[in-house]
C-alpha cells in the first residue's frame, strides 16, 4: 500500500480539488483501492466528496459511545492519555459517492488535537516513547489499512503545524500543487525549512529513545518521506485571449521560469536518487473556471460532469482537456511513486 499527502504552504491553489481528482482517476480509471483522508480541519474534501445527505447525516448525528464516523475516532485516544490510535474506524464507502473511493471524513475538532500532539512531539524530541507513539499515529493508521487499499490519499491545510506534521511523518509520499504566484514559492521554501528542522529534531529524539521498544511499535529512524517528495504541480493563471489566442503576462510567466530552479534548489533534498527537477514536475493544472463550483455543487469529479449535472456549452471542452491533463499528472504520479503505467 502506498501512502502520499497533497501539501504546500500556501493556500487557494486548488490542491483539494487536486487531490480528490487524482484519487478518482486512481479509482475509476486505473481500478485501483482507494482511500481518501481528510486530515483539514476544515474538511474540504469531505465537502466535496460526500453529498449533502451524507454530510448532515455523518455531522449532524450523535455520537455512539464517541465515534463520530470521521479520522477523529482514530486519533481520540490520543486525547485521553493513550499513545495509540484506535484501528476501527469506518469509512464511508466508495458505493456511497461519485469519486469511487472510499473516505475517512475529516471533523472540525481535529484542530483541537493539536494542542495534544505539539505536546507529544516536545516529548519525542527528549526520546520519550509514548511522545514517539503518538507523533507516528499516522504511520499505525497506514500501517493499520495494509491489505484493504492499494493507495491512500490525505489531505491536509497549509498549516506548518504539529497535526501536518504527523500525518507527513506516516506517510510516505508527498506532492505539492502550486499557483503562479510568488507566495506559492514562498510556499516550497518554508516547506523545506521546516521539514528540514523537525526530521533533525525526531532523529535525535529516536536515538535518546529505547530503540528495542520502538521497534517493538514498528517506529523507524528515518521516515519515509525524508525522501519521499513526488513532484509538484503549477496552476496556470488567467490569461486575457485576443482572436482565441492565450495573451502571456509577463509577471507570470517569469514566476512560472523561476518555479523549477526554486522547487530544485528547496526540494531537492526530498527527492530519490537519479530523479531530476523535469521528472518532479508533474503538470500544469489548467484554470477551470466555472467547473470548479458546479463538481462541488454535484459532489463530482471534474472528468465525470455530464449535462444531467449543469455542463453547457464550452464546458465539455474543459471538462475533456482537464480530464487528458489530469491523465498525465496520473501518469507522472505513478511514475514517481513506484506503481509503474
Amino acid at each position: 500500500m502506498i501512502s502520499i499527502c497533497f501539501f504546500n504552504n500556501k493556500g487557494g491553489v486548488g490542491k483539494t480539488t487536486l487531490t480528490c481528482n487524482v484519487a478518482a482517476h486512481f479509482a475509476l480509471e486505473l481500478r485501483k483501492r482507494v482511500l481518501l483522508v481528510d486530515c483539514d480541519p476544515q474538511c474540504n474534501t469531505s465537502q466535496l466528496v460526500l453529498d449533502e445527505a451524507t454530510t448532515q447525516k455523518l455531522y449532524r448525528q450523535k455520537e455512539t459511545r464517541g465515534k463520530t464516523g470521521t479520522i477523529l475516532d482514530a486519533v481520540r485516544p490520543l486525547q485521553v492519555g493513550d499513545a495509540a490510535i484506535d484501528p476501527n474506524i469506518t469509512p464511508i464507502l466508495a458505493s456511497a459517492n461519485r469519486f469511487g473511493t472510499d473516505v475517512l471524513a475529516g471533523h472540525p475538532r481535529l484542530s483541537i488535537v493539536e494542542d495534544t500532539l505539539s505536546q507529544a512531539w516536545s516529548e519525542a524530541a527528549g526520546g520519550n516513547i509514548g511522545g514517539l507513539r503518538k507523533s507516528n499515529w499516522c504511520a499505525a493508521l497506514c500501517a493499520s489499512l495494509e491489505g484493504k487499499y492499494d493507495i491512500v490519499f490525505f489531505d491536509i491545510g497549509p498549516s506548518l503545524g504539529s497535526l501536518n506534521r504527523t500525518v507527513l511523518l506516516g506517510t510516505q509520499y508527498f506532492v505539492s500543487p502550486m499557483g503562479a504566484d510568488l507566495f506559492s514559492i514562498f510556499g516550497v521554501r518554508n516547506i523545506a525549512e521546516w521539514l528540514s528542522h523537525w526530521l533533525k529534531i525526531y532523529e535525535t529524539g529516536f536515538d535518546l529513545s529505547d530503540s528495542e521498544s520502538l521497534a517493538e511499535f514498528q517506529i523507524k529512524k528515518e521516515p519515509a518521506i525524508k525522501r519521499g517528495f513526488a513532484g509538484y504541480t503549477v496552476q496556470q493563471y488567467i490569461a486575457k485571449s485576443k482572436g482565441g489566442v492565450r495573451r502571456p503576462t509577463k509577471a507570470y510567466e517569469k514566476l512560472l521560469q523561476d518555479i523549477p530552479s526554486e522547487v530544485r534548489h528547496s526540494l531537492g533534498g526530498f527527492w530519490e536518487d537519479g530523479r531530476d527537477v523535469a521528472t518532479m514536475h508533474l503538470g500544469d493544472v489548467p484554470h477551470m473556471y466555472s467547473l470548479v463550483p458546479l463538481a462541488q455543487s454535484v459532489n463530482a469529479p471534474i472528468r465525470e460532469l455530464v449535462a444531467a449535472d449543469g455542463l453547457v456549452g464550452s464546458q465539455f471542452k474543459q471538462r475533456d482537456g482537464y480530464a487528458k491533463t489530469l491523465t498525465d499528472i496520473v501518469r507522472a504520479l505513478a511514475r514517481n511513486i513506484g506503481m509503474g503505467n
